[in-house]
């Protein structure tokens, strides 16, 4: 991808070398399925990167939600961080970096960024990984803000859009769970759901297609005939979703961030919720 600026979404390693001694960027690494110790941030991390579990900062401790608006700006004032912070997010695995963006673009934090192809790229353009943890930073107040709720869809409307013209539900799991041979990731374990399938009518863009050898975004002209093959046009009301929204958001970012659509939405629920519910339609 080309050089951005901060006020776009994703920004490329040499981006943040330019920008790693600015009091007003903060660097972090998420933690997602997987990495609950941690592991592959006490490997080796980018430098000035801080780590993040995934549930604890990105989900409410008790229901399957996001942080309510008061909760986020609790945790974000505890971490250091301001409403004027712009705060740069990569993940292990890729798209739980991606799922932090959406995450603070839903609840309202608008200087959020997404390093491009996460250590992947940056280990692969010769830069170095550090194992010290940096010191934290003193909590500050931070403005409570509104969410924005567009970017999300829930499932009564999901059910409202089957087989409505205009509309376009795109499945980002795997070939194996779109096709119903499995509920989980081929490289994980198959749980999640008692049903297997994926919601009808919803057409399969497995979010590895849209990334590169190096974990980074293919260019936004391989990103437009992948999508736009899948009937994804930028005409047409879209709906994301995976197993549990984390790999939703990486199609919903290339849509949105990276190719202009304007019309698009992340079913967060995804198939543990659809796979679970008594009732809905099924498709295999």
């Amino acid at each position: 991808m080309t050089e951005v600026s901060v006020q776009e979404s994703l920004v490329t390693p040499a981006w943040l070398v330019a920008h790693q001694n600015d009091p007003k960027v903060r660097l972090i690494e998420i933690a997602g399925i997987g990495q609950e110790e941690m592991q592959a941030y006490k490997a080796g991390h980018v430098p000035g990167a801080v780590c993040w579990k995934w549930e604890e900062m990105l989900w409410d401790s008790h229901v399957r939600d996001l942080p309510r608006p008061e909760e986020f700006a609790r945790r974000l004032g505890t971490a250091g961080i301001g409403n004027d912070t712009t705060v740069v997010f990569y993940g292990e695995r890729a798209p739980f970096g991606i799922y932090a963006w959406w995450v603070f673009k839903y609840c309202g934090h608008d200087k959020v960024c997404v390093l491009d192809g996460a250590r992947y790229r940056w280990a692969e353009e010769g830069r170095p990984l550090v194992t010290d943890v940096p010191a934290p930073v003193a909590p500050v107040q931070y403005k409570r803000v509104a969410r924005n709720e567009n970017m999300r869809i829930w499932r009564d409307e999901v059910l409202d859009a089957l087989d409505k013209p205009g509309k376009v539900i795109l499945d980002g799991r795997s070939p194996e769970e779109y096709s119903g041979q499995r509920v989980g990731a081929p490289d994980g374990p198959d749980v999640g759901a008692v049903r297997y399938g994926r919601i009808p009518g919803a057409r399969h863009l497995f979010f590895n297609d849209l990334l590169t050898a190096n974990k980074g975004f293919k260019s936004p002209s391989e990103l437009r005939v992948l999508v736009e093959a899948r009937g994804a046009t930028a005409d047409k009301e879209i709906v994301t979703y995976c197993r549990m929204g984390h790999r939703a958001t990486v199609l919903y970012f290339a849509l949105t961030q990276l190719l202009g659509y304007k019309n698009v939405r992340v079913y967060d629920g995804s198939w543990t919720e659809w796979g679970n519910l008594a009732g809905v339609p099924v498709e295999r």
